[in-house]
């Protein structure tokens, strides 16, 4: 009996002392972020709150030391999370320097995923709602004002049409209608939900740009579009992406234009490697990875057309653009078509079709996958799986 006795006060102890190790505090919820890159893109007293029902908030004070001592220790017991908010900057783009050569092809990268093949047998994305979390998005414009069904700016700035164009250019990708211009989209039947976080000036704040992605899953969207990067030291964004993956959503990342082997220098939220997110490199014309495109065998799954894409801006015109931002949007368009295909189909069935299916070039591609999209063999691929 002595013997039980002391067995049950050694596990009480051990009880306690775990519970004990484990409180929750300021600095546990909160840590400090003592890295150079976190220190320099933090947004003065602006603060990103997880919270332990799942939800998120932007908070501000007057100072972080009044924030820790009047925010964080009254509601200690509900938060999950405290990170400072981060700025982050688009990469900048480009306005295509190859657009005269490429004139009567503007749209290759359709014809370089195989996408009319799919268009043929039927599915335009229908029924499909795609997330963009980016910069403004132009619902007036003819070629995709029916296709946007939501739009919220999460950012309190004027927009202006000649500056913030990153977000209607990645949406036209995605959706744009042939029948209203001379562009189109990969999957011109799917529908958009526009998240803004994107300023005039290329940046936003991650904390913006979380809310964005919980507003547009809430729409409905089955697919996300984040054609941004930069974002260090934020631990509620790559919970948030868990969290939305394990919903069922797919996360399309661009890979990054800095030239980079993201093996080694990992860029966020493209090297998040969440279950459901597919990042993707940029190809050329010679349908070999793009000189300013990061790669990475472990980091990047797949590659996709990403030079001179043609595509909406605002105020009713069309304009080419490079970048890995234009390449994760083909991946987001092809995407679109396998689940309006296969519609009860998995993200992560999608994501399996497109990395298994893709065309090898000339030249071994450094992707996980080791290729570039095709969205006709992805088909065939995913109808195979689900047979499985």
């Amino acid at each position: 009996m002595k013997q039980i006795f002391k067995v049950v006060i050694c596990v009480v102890a051990t009880l306690f002392l775990f519970s004990c190790g484990n409180q929750k505090t300021n600095e546990t919820v909160f840590p400090n972020q003592a890295s150079v890159a976190c220190a320099s893109q933090a947004i003065k007293n602006k603060f990103i709150v997880g919270w332990e029902d799942g939800t998120y908030s932007l908070e501000r004070a007057p100072s972080e030391e009044y924030f820790r001592k009047n925010f964080v220790n009254k509601h200690l017991k509900k938060i999950r999370h405290v990170d400072r908010d981060i700025r982050i900057q688009i990469r900048p783009f480009n306005t295509s320097s190859e657009v005269q050569t490429q004139a009567d092809n503007m749209q290759w990268q359709i014809d370089q995923i195989s996408a009319r093949a799919v268009w043929n047998q039927g599915y335009h994305g229908e029924n499909i709602i795609v997330g963009v979390v980016d910069g403004m998005v132009d619902s007036t414009h003819p070629q995709i004002k029916n296709n946007v069904t939501y739009s919220e700016q999460f950012n309190n700035q004027i927009n202006d049409a000649s500056l913030n164009r990153h977000g209607t250019h990645v949406s036209g990708i995605i959706a744009a209608d042939p029948s209203l211009g001379p562009v189109s989209g990969i999957a011109p039947g799917a529908k958009i939900a526009s998240g803004q976080f994107i300023s005039n000036d290329g940046g936003g704040s991650i904390g913006e740009a979380i809310l964005a992605m919980h507003a547009v899953a809430q729409q409905g969207a089955r697919i996300i579009n984040l054609s941004w990067g930069g974002a260090p030291c934020v631990d509620n964004l790559h919970t948030t992406m868990t969290q939305l993956s394990s919903n069922g959503i797919l996360l399309v990342t661009a890979a990054g234009n800095e030239s980079a082997n993201s093996d080694s220098y990992p860029t966020y939220p493209a090297a998040f490697m969440v279950l459901n997110q597919i990042n993707v490199a940029a190809t050329g014309f010679n349908d070999l990875l793009a000189s300013f495109s990061n790669r990475g065998y472990k980091t990047v799954q797949v590659a996709a057309p990403g030079q001179s894409i043609y595509s909406t801006t605002p105020g009713n015109t069309i304009q080419a653009m490079d970048g890995t931002s234009m390449a994760a949007p083909v991946v987001s368009g092809a995407a679109a078509l396998l689940m309006s295909a296969v519609p009860q189909a998995s993200a992560q069935q999608v994501k399996q079709a497109l990395m298994t299916s893709v065309d090898i070039p000339g030249q071994y591609l450094q992707t996980a996958s080791g290729g570039r999209i095709n969205v006709q063999k992805a088909l065939e691929k995913l109808k195979q799986i689900m047979l499985k």
